[in-house]
């Protein structure tokens, strides 16, 4: 098997370097909020039809379904993570996790409701803050943004927190 470990180094230069990239490509932070919503809007569609989704506020202030720089960058990033875990010889479909068993049961069913709601009020906080963790985080602190800097502490420390109240002081991952 291949190293599962990229180097922290030279993947936050990378990250530095895209963000630069995109600046002077497209003069938009890093981010996929927007880009989520977009998707959301498009899959909505064939359920509430068109009409129904150009006429939503949201939809039509924030997110209108289309392809744009934040759906090439969400799509971009689903790709490049494939291509990540397939060259470093770890990709697999899995619907289980050892540390998720060993702390909650064997439940499939109640790991991916978990997932799934977990996702939808991480979604909501990120519109609500108006930007995602690499839209505050990543290009807000390299822009030495106050806000971009406290987001990170904050998204730290939450993590840290949520890790041992769900996970305990366990050392084994």
């Amino acid at each position: 098997m291949k190293n599962p470990r990229w180097n922290p180094y030279l993947v936050g230069a990378l990250i530095g370097l895209l963000s630069v990239f995109t600046f002077a490509l497209v003069n938009k932070p890093l981010g996929m909020s927007t880009g989520l919503a977009q998707a959301a809007g498009a899959c909505a569609m064939p359920i509430l039809g068109a009409d129904q989704v150009a006429t939503n506020s949201y939809w039509a202030k924030i997110a209108k379904p289309n392809w744009d720089y934040g759906t090439l960058f969400l799509v971009g990033t689903v790709l490049g993570a494939f291509l990540g875990a397939w060259l470093s010889g770890t990709f697999k479909f899995a619907t289980d996790s050892e540390v998720w068993t060993r702390s909650f049961g064997p439940s499939k069913t109640k790991r991916l409701v978990a997932a799934f709601l977990g996702g939808i009020i991480i979604l909501y906080g990120a519109r609500l803050a108006d930007g995602c963790t690499s839209g505050h985080g990543i290009s807000g602190s390299l822009q030495l943004a106050v806000s971009g800097w406290l987001f990170f502490i904050v998204m730290f420390a939450s993590g840290i927190l949520t890790a041992k109240l769900l996970y305990g002081r366990s050392t084994q991952a």
